[in-house]
């Protein structure tokens, strides 16, 4: 036997192993006069969905449309609508991961059960992983994808959770222990008759933005390479036509078509130019925007890249043909499409009803009215990147962490804010009022509160580990006690001044107690300082926190945006 035989059979061995399936025997090499010399194959794509089951709302329910117009987007009703309107028989529904996690309760309640077996009905048969389906761990993924009920939580009121229709990827996934995959690195789907090999990939900076328990004894290694290796792997198995999912993304500017490229290069970029030429189109999440892009590969060669927004607001499709002969992807045959989600269509009666089940189940907890507040309360910035829900949160934190942490002053990371308040009502609750639910929305992580001790110092250092690396600005959301200034054209280092608790100047050396959810004092986002922290207190989940500052202080009404000084 070839060692090059003897190799594919190895790999087909992984693949079986890991529980996916090999379609038997390449394209035909060597096509009939009847038949045309290539095969039409669909992709329908999805990435970030975070459980949003029903309707998103607020500026995350909302999109800028071909036209340049924001329209209301998304709803797993409208979502399988639109679908339907774009699968044929040449299609297959593909994911770049961030399909669960950060989810609402109609959902998270549920250990997102209600959104991997939406997705099933949908006709999703491979994802990438994202970040989020690491937030409880790779045991817990495990179950979603394979079945049985939750070990502490036992079974939802569906019954006994059988598993995800649709397998999850992660080819730069290893355990640290032994080096092999945590989840299987590819897939090898038969599509119109050929075959098509799927890679999936999720961003090395998960271990940065997901809580340790959620990555413990796992490795994230760089996409690129990972990506190649498992290029390798579909060649050696016989497959040309391949397709990386990668969650990963670029930034765009805003307000642009979702079939423009008005991307600023980043990491999503990078591993679009770096991958092999093997790889032919490159489906792409992470990042929540909509884009449409071309790039050159390794060899010259053109090829597409694209991301579909998030929440369901966007399916992408990427069209093109196969050639019969070698099996592989004309590359010049590509064609990509982002379609919003609108919701002037009929809503797919058998969605809306499997949607409604499911907020029956949940909506004693989700109706709950927990406070009031005056206006909304958004994520709206200002000139220095503050919102005032982000300062809501924050001194929600603060007051749930004096008694016990001793905190001085709270600090909030923006992308744990998920969603806005909206004064006007969502239900029947009535203007002004937010529900268990809506709270539930806006902070779905439950996250632990802590507090530890920095050194006045040491709070400014983290402080300027606002602005990172290519370019990312991460603005930390202070409670009131804490005001400082900002001077974002000054050198990295040097951009914080005049730092305030309750409006006394911090010295050097001053010892501060500082609030924060655990993911942050794990150094998450980026914020390694305060893994130097000391004397760390643990109190009550943040959703409990902001809870009860809610109903304590009803009706809330926004914070003025004056705790960041932007010098002139």
């Amino acid at each position: 036997m070839s060692s090059r035989a003897f190799a594919r059979i190895a790999v087909a061995g992984l693949i079986a192993a890991t529980g996916l399936s090999v379609a038997a025997g390449p394209a035909s090499a060597h096509p009939t006069s009847h038949k045309p010399a290539t095969v039409p194959v669909r992709l329908v794509s999805i990435n970030d969905f975070h459980g949003n089951l029903e309707p998103p709302t607020g500026s995350s329910g909302a999109i800028v449309n071909e036209a340049g117009v924001s329209v209301p987007a998304g709803g797993a009703a409208y979502l399988a609508t639109h679908l339907k309107s774009l699968v044929n028989k040449n299609s297959a529904v593909v994911a770049a991961g961030d399909l669960i996690g950060a989810s609402p309760l109609i959902s998270a309640a549920y250990h997102d059960e209600p959104t991997v077996e939406l997705l099933g009905k949908l006709g999703l048969s491979v994802s990438s992983v994202g970040n989020h389906e690491f937030d409880e761990g790779l045991t817990e993924l495990k179950r979603i994808q394979n079945g049985g009920c939750h070990p502490t939580d036992g079974c939802s009121p569906a019954g006994e959770w059988k598993g995800a229709d649709y397998k999850y990827l992660a080819a730069n996934v290893l355990k640290e222990n032994s080096g092999r995959y945590a989840l299987p690195p590819v897939a090898i789907k038969k599509i119109n008759g050929v075959r098509v090999g799927f890679i999936g990939l999720v961003t090395q900076t998960t271990p940065s933005i997901v809580t340790a328990s959620g990555i413990a004894g796992l490795k994230f290694a760089e996409e690129v390479e990972s990506g190649n290796r498992a290029a390798k792997l579909l060649r050696l198995a016989g497959v040309k036509a391949i397709v990386a999912l990668v969650h990963e993304g670029d930034q765009i500017t805003p307000g642009q078509s979702p079939d423009a490229c008005p991307v600023t290069p980043g990491a999503g970029t990078r591993i679009a130019q770096g991958l092999s030429p093997d790889v032919d189109l490159v489906v792409m999440g992470h990042s929540h925007q909509a884009y449409i892009c071309k790039t050159e590969d390794p060899a010259g060669q053109d090829r597409v890249y694209t991301q579909g927004s998030s929440f369901g607001r966007v399916l992408t499709t990427i069209d093109f043909q196969v050639d019969r002969r070698t099996g592989d992807v004309v590359r010049s045959s590509v064609v990509a499409d982002n379609h919003v989600v609108t919701r002037d269509v009929t809503p797919d009666p058998e969605i809306t009803q499997f949607v409604q089940t499911w907020k029956d189940r949940v909506s004693t907890v989700a109706n709950k009215p927990i406070g009031k507040i005056t206006a909304d309360v958004t994520r709206a910035a200002g000139p220095s990147g503050e919102t005032a829900l982000g300062d809501l949160i924050a001194d929600a934190q603060l007051e749930a962490t004096k008694t016990g942490g001793n905190a001085e002053i709270a600090l909030m990371n923006p992308g744990g804010v998920r969603a806005d308040l909206t004064y006007a009502q969502s239900g029947s609750e009535g203007d002004g009022v937010v529900t268990y639910g809506e709270a539930f929305t806006v902070q779905p992580f439950n996250n632990l509160m802590q507090v530890v001790t920095l050194t006045g110092a040491q709070l400014d250092a983290l402080l300027e580990q606002q602005w990172q690396s290519g370019g990312i600005v991460r603005v930390l959301q202070p409670s009131a006690s804490l005001t400082y200034t900002m001077s974002p054209s000054q050198p990295v280092g040097s951009r914080v001044s005049n730092i305030k608790i309750n409006g006394t100047p911090v010295t050097d050396a001053q010892q501060i107690r500082v609030a924060a959810n655990n993911f942050l004092v794990g150094g998450g986002d980026g914020f390694t300082v305060f893994k130097q922290g000391t004397n760390l207190w643990s109190g009550p989940l943040d959703i409990d926190a902001f809870v009860a500052y809610l109903g304590a202080h009803s009706p809330a009404a926004p914070p003025a945006l004056n705790r960041i000084t932007l010098a002139s």
